[in-house]
């Protein structure tokens, strides 16, 4: 493994304006369990953070209701003063009732307190992508992204992605403010998001997969994921992970972990390369 592996995956540029390594790292499980309160080692989690951007990463993902607001405080002890080319992006609309709890509040008014919040403990005066966690059904899609454009005009938001939505409210949403990325779940064994990747792919929208490394019962021993892992000498995990970074040039993949040794296997996804052939292989595992 080379000294900064993630370079290997190339880059991507957000919003026509803001390039960033394409295999990044997501901040989800550094607060404690659910996802809810503290880390159960904050100092292994700033470990983590700075290894990642050792390792050449330059995009990490995190968000509000990740704690709330342990993730944050933890990239903020870790990373600031931030590097001028590391891309903090992070999401606002979901509420926490408690571990594994989320409720999404879009009302313009949550969302505008939410970034200003954000703002402070990332120690940023600008986010540079802003996505709306969640569509909350019983707010106007135009209110919800009409209040992140607003604070895109006021310059406290760079650009503005949303999440786990769809191909229709991606349009919609797009008639209120430029979307310049999208966050829903996809996987090898999790593709409901498919018609949605192709689009943003043909318009140059940047897909950022969550949970992308859902592997479960692909590793199994007789699986073709196990026996390409061995063929490569590689893990399953690294396998999934080069499998979204061939499947479409926007994707960035986000895996996310508390360990260094995680991070530093999941990293080295970055420098395989996968052949047509075990690219089709591994697309007809969960077929």
């Amino acid at each position: 493994m080379s000294a900064q592996p993630a370079q290997a995956s190339g880059t991507f540029t957000i919003g026509g304006d803001l390039p960033v390594v394409r295999l990044g790292f997501g901040a989800m499980q550094l607060p404690g369990p659910g996802v809810w309160g503290e880390s159960r080692d904050p100092e292994g989690a700033v470990r983590v953070l700075r290894r990642a951007v050792e390792l050449g990463i330059t995009l990490i993902d995190t968000a509000d209701a990740y704690g709330p607001f342990v993730a944050d405080l933890l990239i903020r002890e870790a990373l600031h003063p931030y590097a001028d080319d590391l891309v903090i992006a992070t999401k606002a609309g979901f509420t926490r009732q408690g571990p594994n709890q989320w409720i999404p509040v879009g009302r313009p008014e949550y969302l505008r307190q939410q970034v200003e919040l954000s703002l402070r403990h990332l120690g940023l005066e600008r986010i540079d992508l802003l996505q709306l966690h969640r569509i909350d059904p019983k707010v106007p899609v135009a209110e919800q992204v009409g209040e992140l454009a607003a604070l895109q005009t006021e310059g406290k938001i760079r650009h503005i992605g949303l999440s786990e939505v769809s191909i229709d409210q991606l349009r919609e949403a797009q008639q209120t403010a430029t979307i310049v990325s999208v966050q829903n779940r996809f996987n090898l064994a999790d593709r409901h998001s498919e018609a949605l990747l192709d689009h943003v792919t043909a318009e140059g929208i940047a897909f950022i997969p969550w949970f992308p490394l859902a592997t479960g019962s692909l590793a199994g021993a007789d699986s073709p994921l196990a026996k390409l892992s061995a063929e490569h000498g590689a893990s399953p995990s690294q396998l999934a992970l080069a499998w979204l970074l061939k499947r479409s040039p926007v994707m960035l993949p986000i895996p996310g972990t508390s360990s260094v040794a995680h991070l530093e296997d999941n990293t080295a996804a970055a420098e395989l390369e996968l052949s047509d052939d075990e690219f089709a292989a591994l697309s007809a595992v969960a077929r």
